[in-house]
């Protein structure tokens, strides 16, 4: 299954990929290793995690307190957010909005 990233996702990653390694050298990259790991369980149980919404679902990282946010759209994962839920928890929201338009 192909999986699309957000730009915004996208820009969350490397933000929280910044802060790790400025909290610890090569922290921040074990931080994106578990998030692209949290997204290959995704792909293989796409319906598995949390539901949020209709289409919407999130799947937690195991290590550190993110999640990745994401709908299952045809042969695609689209994934919304890769956020830290006790920031802005609703925030992924307004995202898809714009995406439909």
């Amino acid at each position: 299954m192909k999986v699309q990233i957000l730009s915004t996702a996208e820009s969350e990653l490397r933000q929280a990929v910044d802060f790790y390694n400025d909290q610890r050298e090569g922290l921040g990259f074990e931080f994106a290793s578990e998030v692209k790991q949290t997204i290959g369980r995704i792909v293989h149980f796409p319906g598995a995690w949390t539901p949020l919404s209709i289409r919407t679902r999130r799947c937690r990282t195991r290590r550190y307190p993110y999640g990745v946010v994401y709908q299952i759209r045809d042969d695609c994962i689209l994934v919304v957010a890769i956020m830290h839920f006790r920031r802005h928890p609703d925030a992924w929201k307004s995202r898809l909005a714009q995406q439909d338009r």
